[in-house]
């Protein structure tokens, strides 16, 4: 993975208008005195209660600490939060817009991005900026192929792991062919999220990545290559699986906890999720036995990093700034690496901490079915966001169901 250095100069960065007037960033006590009283819309996606609970201990946070108001905006689709921002464009609304922060990556980041729709570059001048790993983990200044550039915040990091009942599974299947296989041997027992689902879209991905001879043609557009030709594998791959695929193929889970509900009910064997903690979480919470485990494959899995950004027209850009700061506090991320609130993989640096902050981290039990980050293997590099909505797209076209 190759580095990508920004050369934003924050001692300059200054706030665009907002309200009374310009404000320099890195003038906290300014901004936190203009967001006393702000009601900040977080538009995130609401499909899981454990997020949706998180969320709402970060406003109790957040309101105690700043007096801000956090509403939680649910979303099925991060593109609707996208949509709205750009009919505010195109009706003039270019201040006080109804979208004050969003959580985001992939194609989404890189259209508002294109679009000129966020508000930045912002996140290297918050001032819990310097607890990042960027070192380490330089993925966080990335999203799927292209510089986030201090448009967004990285606040976790998720890389694709697989789940399995061990008590019904004794060896589960760590590479894509012998997934393939066991598919084979086992109908009606593994699905996937449908597409344009993201978690589905991703299985799309990880099953690109296994099935094509030169991987490297995924990190740039889908424009630059042969796309019938690179993509001729998958769709052969997918061809073969369907049939043996639960209800034949003919129906899918709508999504995430769809396919975990599969999984705790015994209807499929296998199932996956970008949260590494998950599994561990659920079973915390009596949804899944503690039989459960998961893995990777061998050839690696995605991964990717998830932000929060801010659209340009935000009407409450300080409650904005707050809100990211303070979900990079090392007792915020602690919170949600915890696998009885979240699992989420943290995107700070442990040598980066005090010695108390550390131990908030060190004091946690990751859970009997959370990977050891020395298990957890090779992380992938997501796509360039294009192939995402290219193969979704003709998923739908050969696969879809109407539902």
């Amino acid at each position: 993975m190759h580095r990508i250095l920004l050369t934003t100069a924050l001692a300059a960065l200054t706030l665009p208008p907002m309200g009374a007037g310009a404000q320099d960033v890195t003038d906290w006590p300014a901004i936190e005195a203009a967001a006393q009283g702000q009601t900040v819309y977080w538009h995130a996606w609401g499909g899981d209660p454990r997020i949706n609970a998180f969320i709402a201990s970060v406003g109790a946070d957040l309101q105690a600490r700043y007096g801000v108001t956090l509403e939680h905006v649910r979303l099925a689709d991060t593109a609707d939060a996208v949509t709205r921002v750009i009919s505010e464009r195109q009706a003039g609304r270019d201040a006080g817009g109804a979208v004050d922060a969003i959580w985001i990556n992939g194609a989404n980041f890189a259209s508002m991005k294109d679009q000129g729709l966020l508000f930045g570059p912002f996140a290297e001048a918050l001032p819990n900026w310097p607890l990042v790993d960027t070192e380490a983990n330089p993925a966080v200044l990335v999203d799927f192929t292209l510089p986030v550039e201090g448009y967004g915040s990285p606040w976790a990091m998720f890389q694709m792991v697989f789940e399995y009942d061990a008590a019904r599974l004794a060896e589960p299947p760590r590479s894509l062919a012998a997934l393939r296989g066991w598919i084979a041997d086992n109908p009606g027992r593994f699905t996937y999220p449908q597409p344009p689902d993201f978690l589905g879209t991703s299985f799309l991905k990880q099953a690109l990545y296994g099935v094509v001879e030169d991987s490297s043609v995924l990190l740039g557009p889908v424009e630059d290559v042969d796309y019938d030709a690179v993509t001729a594998p998958l769709w052969a791959f997918l061809d073969e699986i369907t049939p043996n695929l639960w209800r034949g193929g003919r129906a899918y889970p709508a999504n995430e906890p769809a396919l975990a509900q599969l999984l705790a009910d015994g209807e499929v064997d296998i199932g996956f999720a970008f949260n590494p903690g998950r599994a561990s979480a659920a079973i915390a919470d009596g949804e899944l036995p503690d039989t459960v485990r998961t893995f990777v494959f061998e050839e690696g899995t995605l991964a990717n990093s998830s932000y929060l950004s801010i659209p340009y027209n935000a009407a409450n850009i300080e409650g904005a700034l707050l809100l990211a700061n303070l979900i990079l506090d090392p007792e915020i991320q602690a919170r949600a690496q915890d696998p009885d609130v979240l699992g989420f993989q943290t995107v700070l640096g442990m040598d980066l901490l005090t010695s108390e902050d550390r131990a908030r981290f060190e004091a946690l039990d990751l859970g009997i079915a959370t990977l050891a980050p020395d298990e957890m293997g090779t992380g992938l590099l997501e796509p360039h966001p294009s192939w995402m909505t290219r193969i979704a797209e003709d998923w739908a076209a050969r696969y879809g169901t109407g539902q």
